[in-house]
Formats: C-alpha cells, sequence, structure tokens
C-alpha cells in the first residue's frame, strides 16, 4: 500500500513537471540547436541520477542481465532519443500547447501496439482510439497554423510531433513486456544515458555546433531546469511509476500535462487556438480518457473472471 502512495506521488510529479516541459523546451529551441540540447540535458540527468543511486542503493543498483540491459538500451533509445529528441525537432515549428495536444495520443498508440501483439482491446478501447483519431485529424488539418506564437508554420511539423509519440508509446510498452531491472530509478538513469549519447552523436554528426554568447539568460535556466529539475526528477518519478502502477493509469499523464502546458504557453508565450483546433483538442483529450477508463474496467473484468 505505502509502494502505491509513493507511486502515485511520482505521478503527480510527472503531471506537473512534463506538463511544463514544452514551455521549457520553447526558451531553449530558440538559442539551442533542438538536438544538442536534448543530449546534453540527458546525458547530465542521467550522470547524476546514475550518482545518485550509487550512494543510496550501491552499484549493484546497475547489475542487469543481458535481456535487462537489451531492454534499457532500447527504451532509451524509443524515450528520450526518439521521442523527445523529435518532439524538440517538431517544436520548432508546432507550439508548445499545440505540441502536448498532439503527444496526447501515446495511449492510443499502445492499444494499438497491445492489438498488434496479441492482446485484443475491448470495444470501448477500440471506439475510443478512433474518436482520438479523428480529434487527431482534425488536429492535422489545421495544422501548425494558427497556432500562435511559433517560428515557423511547415505542414510537416505536427506530423513530426506524432512520430515522436509513436517512439514514446512504444518505449513504454516495451518496459513493461520485456524483462528490466529490479531498481526503476537505475533503469531511468541509464535510459537517459543512452538516449543522451545518442541525441549528441546524431547532433554532432549533423554539424550543430554551440554559440554560448548567443544564448539567451532565460534559455540557460531552461536548460538547467530541464537537465537537472525535470530529468532527475519526472524521468525517475515516471519509471517509478510504471513500475509498480499499471501502464493505463500511468498514461493518464497524457490528458493531464496537455491541460498544464496549454496554460502555460497561453500565459508565458500568448499562444493562441484556432476555433477547430480547440475542438480536436477536446476530442482527442476525451478519447485518451474513454481508453483508460475502458482499459481499467477490462483489467477489473479479468481479474472477477479469474476468481473461483
Amino acid at each position: 500500500m505505502q509502494s502505491r502512495r509513493v507511486a502515485w506521488a511520482a505521478l503527480g510529479v510527472v503531471y506537473v513537471l512534463w506538463g511544463s516541459t514544452y514551455l521549457a523546451n520553447r526558451f531553449i529551441i530558440t538559442d539551442v540547436p533542438p538536438l544538442l540540447s536534448g543530449g546534453v540535458r540527458f546525458t547530465v540527468g542521467g550522470a547524476l541520477l546514475a550518482l545518485i543511486v550509487a550512494l543510496v542503493a550501491g552499484r549493484r543498483a546497475f547489475v542487469m542481465t543481458r535481456a535487462q540491459f537489451a531492454t534499457t538500451a532500447l527504451s532509451g533509445l524509443l524515450l528520450p532519443a526518439w521521442g523527445n529528441g523529435i518532439v524538440t525537432l517538431g517544436q520548432q515549428q508546432v507550439s508548445s500547447g499545440l505540441t502536448a495536444l498532439l503527444i496526447a495520443a501515446v495511449p492510443l498508440y499502445i492499444v494499438i501496439l497491445r492489438a498488434l501483439t496479441g492482446d485484443r482491446p475491448g470495444a470501448p478501447t477500440v471506439a475510443g482510439v478512433g474518436v482520438g483519431v479523428a480529434g487527431l485529424a482534425l488536429l492535422l488539418l489545421t495544422g501548425s497554423s494558427g497556432s500562435g506564437g511559433t517560428e515557423g508554420n511547415a505542414w510537416w511539423g505536427p506530423l513530426l510531433i506524432l512520430v515522436a509519440g509513436l517512439g514514446w508509446a512504444t518505449g513504454t510498452f516495451a518496459t513493461t513486456r520485456l524483462p528490466v531491472p529490479a531498481n526503476p530509478f537505475a533503469l531511468a538513469a541509464v535510459q537517459m544515458l543512452v538516449g543522451g549519447v545518442v541525441l549528441l552523436a546524431v547532433s554532432l554528426g549533423l554539424g550543430d555546433r554551440l554559440d554560448v554568447a548567443a544564448v539567451s539568460p532565460s534559455a540557460w535556466w531552461a536548460w538547467v531546469y530541464m537537465a537537472v529539475v525535470v530529468s532527475l526528477g519526472a524521468f525517475s518519478a515516471y519509471a517509478y511509476a510504471l513500475a509498480v502502477l499499471p501502464v493505463s493509469t500511468v498514461a493518464t499523464y497524457a490528458y493531464v500535462n496537455p491541460v498544464i502546458a496549454v496554460l502555460l504557453g497561453v500565459l508565458v508565450f500568448g499562444e493562441t487556438f484556432s476555433a477547430p483546433q480547440v475542438v480536436g483538442g477536446a476530442v482527442v483529450l476525451g478519447a485518451v480518457v474513454l481508453v483508460v477508463a475502458a482499459g481499467r474496467r477490462e483489467r477489473r473484468g479479468q481479474v472477477a473472471a479469474s476468481v473461483p
């Protein structure tokens, strides 16, 4: 019971901190190459978390079987590198609020992954996915224009965000189906280190360079906040919550984070939304609520059926 309380507290941390990441990214990528910013963020955050885990739990916390390390490395590639890395690229063209609404599709992806691996979802879950797809289509049709405060309006911006969400959903799904280390904080530390190194390698390979003199104080503070507070707090909290709570419960962050992100985008950057975007966002969030609720009912039914 105590572990579940801690897990719910950890999920609350995820709600708040991840909801603020989209706004923080907006500050950073105006002055820092996106992939470079993510690479430094996750490398620093992962190293700090690894140091804390080693001091508190000892180096044995990082002992993994080959299968556990493979899962950790794979999820590090899919979560921090693919998921967060591509998000920062997309945010060059898409407002922070609209980005968060598109990322809200993650639970819908997870349902599709469940179906592809033989876990057939019920009719309410399928209906929720259908509603969500309709909402995403509306958001994509409106594009990034009219979202307010963006640096550009390229048609590929929203699509890139959806691709990022696919990576995040796949990484989340993999960690619930494949062998993982017993210590969730060690898992999170290695995930961030793997993702950070991958992002740095890609960034340097693309020729990204940092002009220190051109980075504004607000970008520096946002970068430190993302590397230390968000990476240490939110990423490790997410790993812990995922280890204790059902994946569909943890997935509720997907309809809490966008609300926080939209509010922050409006209040800080003055982002605006067209009427179709408001409707599309509401439809996506409503679909996510339906999917999560249907998943809970399905599990309760399975438990009841297994009781003699």
